[in-house]
């Protein structure tokens, strides 16, 4: 098997003591490929620290198990995760744009938390919180469902603070400016998942208004375009990005709050080609989580490497 030729390919890490190879697998793939386990052990598919594996055997801490599955696509995206801190319950990670965090219906296990269950001994972590697929930067996880159960109800507690940089188009006149608004999905619009900054003259056309609450202040200015820190009082759906866009200063690379949206719908009936890309001027909304403070209850302080202080 040639790397041209090679199917879509999965590696896991095993840490955990010997353990059926069978059930091992039957834990780890989806519903669709589980039922196919005999096939893909009959025709060489599953590979145990680059040998092909039988039904029967196990697997020990320390080996590594490759199974490949013919006919199975995804799209191309980022892996590259990394840990940035952990506790006895919690692991903070950076997640690179493009990589989803959950099963989308282009990606089943190019995620996030497929990625980390497979890649650590934490087979059970569970997300606390979400970022946009096209967002890069900080995320907490639960190491387990215990964690989970316990920090998830509590998450605006533990999470204290939430810093976030976001690159725009134009320069704006204020270097520093809170903005509160009530932010919304609005009837009639053409971009389901759009939310708007509520008009009070209009409000019978906006569903379900909430109150939303940011600091923005310009670290960076260049011709054109600016590098904006943005303190999250709130956490609503597509926050940063509605009040910026409404602001007059969407965020680069935004097919849905840049260009009136034109390259979201336009996405629905075409792949994007590098001359929209030259026109967004990203490949994916220029945003990310840069800095968050945890109450555990000691205050613990993650940021990322491009975090400015």
């Amino acid at each position: 098997m040639t790397a041209e030729s090679a199917p879509f390919c999965l590696t896991f890490k095993v840490f955990h003591p010997e353990i059926s190879l069978t059930q091992f697998l039957a834990a780890r793939l989806v519903d669709a490929h589980q039922v196919r386990l005999p096939t893909l052990f009959s025709q060489g598919f599953i590979l145990v620290d680059g040998q092909t594996a039988r039904s029967e055997q196990g697997v020990s801490l320390g080996q590594t198990v490759k199974v490949y599955l013919p006919g199975h696509q995804e799209a191309a995206v980022d892996t590259r995760w990394r840990r940035v801190w952990e506790n006895e319950e919690l692991l903070a990670l950076y997640k690179p744009h493009l990589l989803p965090v959950s099963r989308t219906t282009r990606n089943l296990y190019h995620t996030l938390i497929s990625l980390v269950r497979r890649e650590t001994p934490y087979t059970e972590c569970q997300l606390l919180h979400r970022l946009d697929t096209e967002t890069a930067g900080l995320i907490v996880l639960a190491k387990d469902k215990a964690a989970d159960r316990k920090w998830k109800p509590l998450l605006n507690q533990l999470m204290v603070e939430k810093i976030y940089y976001a690159w725009v188009s134009g320069e704006p006149e204020w270097a520093h400016k809170e903005y509160a608004c009530e932010l919304s999905e609005k009837k009639g619009s053409l971009i389901r998942s759009q939310v708007y900054v509520v008009e009070p003259q209009a409000s019978a056309l906006f569903l379900k208004p909430k109150y939303s609450k940011t600091a923005f202040s310009v670290v960076q200015r260049e011709p054109g375009r600016a590098l904006i820190e943005c303190q999250l009082f709130t956490g609503r759906k597509h926050q940063i990005r509605a009040q910026l866009a409404h602001l007059g200063h969407p965020l680069l690379g935004d097919k849905i709050y840049a260009h009136q949206g034109w390259y979201y719908l336009q996405r629905l009936e075409r792949a994007l080609s590098e001359q929209d890309y030259q026109r967004l001027t990203s490949r994916y909304q220029r945003l990310e989580a840069v800095k968050l403070v945890l109450s555990l209850p000691e205050r613990v302080e993650i940021t990322t490497d491009t975090y400015r202080y």
